[in-house]
């Protein structure tokens, strides 16, 4: 794989935003979530490598918060230090506009999410109840929080 490029998500990713989603998940954003997530301002990045979209992220800017609503890397390619990279970004643009914290919702079944989110000293401070659509009612979801490194490269 080449080198990936991030850049941010425009109206013109959509298209391939919403494939790259429908390939992940059982209950995807629609284009409509995309659209007015852009419309709304929240931070939303992609990351291409030679050309096509390998994954993405969307969050909101809260009050001395960031929320991160959506972090996806195209299946077929994940394990391969994607997702990292976009959290890498995500953790760059907290910098940059002085949020000190991250907050995130994972479904609770989603192990290797939630395996990925404590390597990166993400912890769990909560649970919602019913907060995710699922094949046989709700499920839950785990509320996750952690600190932004001050540099690149810091622990937290």
């Amino acid at each position: 794989m080449s080198v990936a490029t991030l850049r941010a998500m425009t109206l013109g990713d959509v298209d391939a935003v919403v494939a790259v989603e429908a390939t992940a998940y059982e209950f995807p954003w629609t284009r409509g979530n995309f659209v007015d997530s852009l419309a709304a301002g929240y931070e939303a990045w992609v990351l291409e490598d030679a050309g096509a979209l390998v994954g993405y992220y969307v969050a909101m800017v809260g009050v001395d918060e960031m929320h991160l609503l959506n972090v996806t890397v195209a299946p077929a390619l994940q394990r391969r230090g994607l997702g990292r990279r976009l959290l890498d970004e995500l953790d760059a643009r907290c910098r940059t506009l002085a949020l000190p914290i991250v907050w995130l919702e994972v479904r609770a079944r989603n192990e290797r999410a939630i395996s990925v989110y404590l390597g990166r000293g993400f912890a769990p401070v909560g649970r919602r109840r019913g907060y995710y659509p699922a094949a046989q009612g709700r499920e839950d979801a785990i509320v996750m929080n952690r600190r932004v490194p001050q540099e690149a490269g810091d622990v937290v």
